[in-house]
């Protein structure tokens, strides 16, 4: 089983940015927690981040006839993008949204969500505990389990 896992704008910067929001891990502990735990399930991971819309998007329809599932955390673009939303519905690859913290409880424009609509599920404001949940999720979906 082949996960592709997406990552949006900024994420790049953890550690750095806003700890008291994000964790105070870095990508690099982010990417090792999802390795991690996708070897012990015996699933093949293929971790990507991009700060770019277009990007995201390309990386996202590589997906087509290659990936079992994708993961994603889009980020900001989670507001913003219908261009990520229109790349999900037409890959018809089952997806699960991921964010670290939880919009739902932060500022207003943060509630706006187009990427949901095109994903089976949404794991907020676990930090990257939600990328494992998401993993566990998505390969008992893929696996009839769900």
């Amino acid at each position: 089983m082949k996960i592709l896992v997406i990552n949006g704008p900024n994420l790049n910067m953890l550690g750095i940015r806003q700890p008291e929001i994000y964790g105070s891990g870095s990508y690099k502990d982010l990417c090792d927690t999802v390795n991690k735990h996708a070897l012990s399930k015996g699933v093949d991971v293929e971790i990507y981040q991009s700060n770019f819309e277009g990007e995201i998007v390309e990386k996202i329809q590589s997906a087509y006839n290659t990936a079992d599932g994708i993961i994603i955390n889009p980020a900001a673009y989670t507001h913003t993008s219908v261009a990520i939303l229109d790349a999900l519905l037409a890959v018809k690859v089952p997806a699960v949204e991921v964010h670290l913290s939880d919009p739902e409880r932060r500022e207003a424009f943060r509630r706006i969500n187009y990427v949901k609509n095109a994903c089976i599920k949404s794991v907020c404001g676990k930090g990257t505990d939600g990328y494992k949940e998401a993993l566990d999720f998505l390969t008992d979906y893929i696996e009839g389990k769900r």
